[in-house]
């Protein structure tokens, strides 16, 4: 669940790494601002470790089985979200940093796709902590 995440998370770093790397090749002065979307990749990596967190504090031995799948429609909202922004990420990142290298302009359009992207993964996140304040309820159990 929440390991989606984190694969979204570790492919727009890589990605947007490696976006970065060809650039600073060529402008190794935009090196600094360009690291932006490296940031915003691993932004995403939190937003899973968050749910999980508040997922395993409602776990117990016995629960019912309404708030299993309360609990597991959080993780998977957050987890492939996250998956899904990481790529976007990895993909805008890795062409927007070389195009940024040879047209400095386009710095703030990259900027703008790349909060778009981010804002994927913060309406899962907003979707799983939602749904973990309703794993509380139902009354039917597992024996």
């Amino acid at each position: 669940m929440g390991g989606d995440n984190g694969f979204g998370a570790a492919y727009g770093t890589a990605k947007a790494g490696v976006g970065l790397s060809k650039m600073g090749v060529l402008r190794p002065d935009l090196v600094m601002k360009a690291i932006v979307p490296i940031v915003m990749a691993g932004i995403i990596g939190i937003y899973g470790l968050v749910v999980s967190v508040l997922i395993s504090d409602g776990l117990k031995q016995r629960m019912a089985l309404y708030t299993g799948f309360i609990q597991l429609g959080a993780g998977l909202s957050v987890g492939l979200s996250g998956l899904a922004a990481g790529f976007a990420i990895g993909v805008v990142g890795d062409a927007g940093v070389r195009a940024t290298a040879q047209q400095p302009k386009l710095f703030v359009g990259m900027i703008l796709i790349l909060i778009f992207a981010e804002v994927l993964g913060l309406y899962g996140l907003i979707v799983g902590l939602i749904l973990n304040t309703k794993a509380s309820g139902g009354d039917v159990g597992c024996s």
